[in-house]
Order: C-alpha cells, then sequence, then structure tokens
C-alpha cells in the first residue's frame, strides 16, 4: 500500500461521522501510541519517561516540517487560544481582526487589549459573510495597524483566506497572525507567510485535546514581547530559583509550564501521519470529499453557502436549508454526525470518510427534500 492508503486505514470511525470540523476520533495510530507511551510513564524509570519526554521534540520538528518554520520557532501550547494569547498579549498597536472571527481570536483580542490598558487596540472589520478577504483588510490598514488576526478557514462557512495575497498587502511592516486549527494537516498551503500560526490537534489531526502548538517567525520574536513567558520560557538551567532569568531568544519564550508529554506524543504521531501520507494527498483525498457532499446536496435541493472552488475552502460545507433545525434532527435520527449551529447545518468529512457515511447523507437528505415537498 502506498503511505496514503496507511493513512486511510488509521480511520475507523462508525460510517455516520461527519463532524470533523468539531472533533476528530482519535486514530488507531494515536490510540496505539498512548497506550504504549502510558505503560512507560507508569514504570517511573528515568529512563522510561526520557523516551517519552522526546516526543516534544519530535513534535516540534514534525510541525515545523510541514510549516516550513524551524524547529526553534516552534513551541507546544496546551491550546490554540493559548498560543493566541501569548501573540495578542504581547503586542501593542492596532490589530485588524473580523467581528465573525471564532471567539479564540476576538475574546482573546478583546481580553488583550484590557490587560493592556489600551496598548493593543482591536480594528473590528464586518466583512460580508464574514469572509475576510484583501478589500475588507484593505479598507482598515493605516499606519496605526501592527498586525492582522485571522483564521485560515471560517469555522462558519469553511471559506479559505488566502494567506499570500494578505502577506503582500499588509507588508512586511506588520504581524500577520493566523489561527490554523481547521486547516493545519488538510490544507497544503503557503504557511510561511504568516508569523505567528497557532493550531490544535483535537481537529483534523485526530490526535485529541492538550495537543495545541504555535510558530513565532523571527520577525514575531523581534516584535511580540513574551509578557506571559513562565519557567520553561528562560534560557536557565534547571530551576532559576532565586533568579529572574531573561525570556529565551526561541518560541520556547512564549510557553508557561512544561508541556505534557503524552499530549505531545499524541501530536507528533498525528502531524506524522499527515507527514507521511503527503499534506497535498490528504489535501486532494478531503476536497474529493467535499466535492461529494456538494453534490449530494444540490441533487436533493439543499442550499450549499460554503465556497465551491477547491482553493478556497477547505473541510467544510455549510448548509442553508430553509428549516435548518428540522434538517439537523432529521440527520441525527438517520445516524450522521454533524453540528447545527444557528441557520446553518456545518458538515465536515474528511479525507478517510467513507463511501457508507456519503451514502446515508444521501438518502437522510432525499427523505428530507421528500417531506419538505409533502408538507408545503
Amino acid at each position: 500500500m502506498s503511505t496514503f492508503d496507511d493513512y486511510l486505514a488509521t480511520f475507523d470511525t462508525e460510517p455516520g461521522y461527519l463532524n470533523w470540523a468539531a472533533f476528530g476520533p482519535l486514530s488507531t495510530s494515536v490510540r496505539e501510541e498512548v497506550f504504549a507511551d502510558a505503560d512507560l510513564l507508569g514504570t517511573g524509570r528515568p529512563s522510561s519517561l526520557a523516551l517519552v519526554g522526546e516526543r516534544v521534540g519530535e513534535a516540534k520538528e514534525l510541525i515545523a516540517e510541514l510549516l516550513g518554520a524551524e524547529a526553534d520557532e516552534i513551541a507546544l501550547q496546551p491550546s490554540s487560544t493559548h498560543g493566541l494569547m501569548h501573540a495578542l498579549y504581547g503586542l501593542s498597536g492596532a490589530v485588524i481582526a473580523s467581528t465573525a472571527e471564532f471567539p479564540s481570536v476576538s475574546l482573546t483580542l478583546e481580553r488583550a487589549a484590557l490587560a493592556s490598558r489600551g496598548a493593543v487596540s482591536p480594528r473590528w472589520i464586518a466583512p460580508p459573510d464574514g469572509r475576510v478577504t484583501t478589500d475588507a483588510v484593505a479598507d482598515a490598514l493605516d499606519d496605526e495597524v501592527s498586525a492582522v488576526a485571522v483564521s485560515h478557514i471560517d469555522f462558519r462557512t469553511g471559506y479559505r483566506v488566502d494567506l499570500a495575497a494578505l502577506r503582500e498587502l499588509i507588508g512586511p511592516d506588520r504581524l500577520l497572525i493566523v489561527d490554523a486549527v481547521q486547516s493545519f494537516g488538510i490544507v497544503d498551503d503557503d504557511y510561511a507567510a504568516a508569523d505567528v500560526v497557532v493550531g490544535h490537534g483535537y481537529k483534523w489531526l485526530r490526535a485529541g485535546r492538550g495537543t495545541g502548538f504555535a510558530r513565532f517567525s523571527v520577525r514575531a520574536r523581534e516584535r511580540i514581547v513574551p509578557v506571559l513567558s513562565g519557567i520553561t520560557g528562560t534560557s536557565a538551567a534547571g530551576l532559576p530559583a532565586d533568579q529572574l532569568p531573561e525570556p529565551t531568544a526561541s518560541a520556547q519564550a512564549y510557553t508557561v509550564s512544561g508541556p505534557d508529554t503524552l499530549a505531545a506524543a499524541r501530536l507528533a504521531v498525528g502531524v506524522r501521519g499527515v507527514r507521511d501520507a503527503g499534506m497535498a494527498a490528504v489535501e486532494t483525498g478531503l476536497a474529493e470529499r467535499v466535492d461529494a457532499v456538494i453534490e449530494i446536496a444540490d441533487r436533493n435541493g439543499i442550499a450549499v453557502s460554503s465556497p465551491r472552488a477547491r482553493e478556497r475552502r477547505g473541510g467544510i460545507v455549510a448548509l442553508a436549508p430553509q428549516e435548518p433545525a428540522r434538517l439537523a434532527a432529521a440527520l441525527a435520527n438517520a445516524g450522521l454526525v454533524v453540528t447545527a449551529r444557528g441557520a446553518a447545518v456545518r458538515i465536515a468529512p474528511h479525507a478517510g470518510t467513507d463511501a457508507a457515511t456519503l451514502e446515508l447523507l444521501d438518502e437522510a437528505l432525499g427523505a428530507f427534500g421528500n417531506e419538505t415537498f409533502i408538507s408545503a
């Protein structure tokens, strides 16, 4: 088998799961690693603890490889929000962000402004449909703007931001801060265009909670003060008791305490699976499933509010039926796991989504359409 076939073999969820944008059930390879490393930690032997601890460096190296960065630019975090806090709390100046952003961006930016007593100021924009385009950002740019914070893929519609175009627009004197929770591991893009990239392994990487990370480029480290830096963020050897050492020069400065080595192991396994399969191959496999979902929705007369062009989307398909609550209930009754939010029903397949799941979706949407026609 090819490495991509090996990757697909790690999916063993029951048919009907279409909620990968909310949570990725742990892969078989991640689960095997958890059991093995937990046994090692159960011994208490220094050699066993050190062996599991090596997963921290492994995870950093793998993430750096996929981001086109250096390992010393990567810091493991409990979550992507922790990474955003390190970035936004250490800034000064105006930061452009959409009012439709996921709260990990918008709330963190607002709290950073409060904590800084005005040193950081949100520059809110309200682009149509929440889609952050270069035109929307250009209208808010001025000399006070020091950074733009944006989700690579919009959690509501699946719209994919053009990172290269944003980079070109804002120039080298402003930072581009990207939340890649909905893209890292499934979208093969120019992540090096961003100065800060945060992610989490509990969705598309199928690595569980606690597997966050953040990349801080050299330019980011020059401009973001590590105000939340803790004991692990210094270059001091051992415990810096009776000392107040300076933050280290690497991305490790943006950490508070030691990482969870079991979480690092899960993250390393999840990222390695994507690296070995090829992120471009994973993206292509996912794009084919998304195409199939859109085709099923079209055939059954359900409106789709997500982008259709592959280069402008990720793994999210937002359905916009006339009766979203009733559609969500119909899908649940058919054994399909999705996310219902407001006027939309979010369908999120993965590269490993099987034909049986797509058939279930087709049957459920067809039955829903027939019921709607009859009731009308």
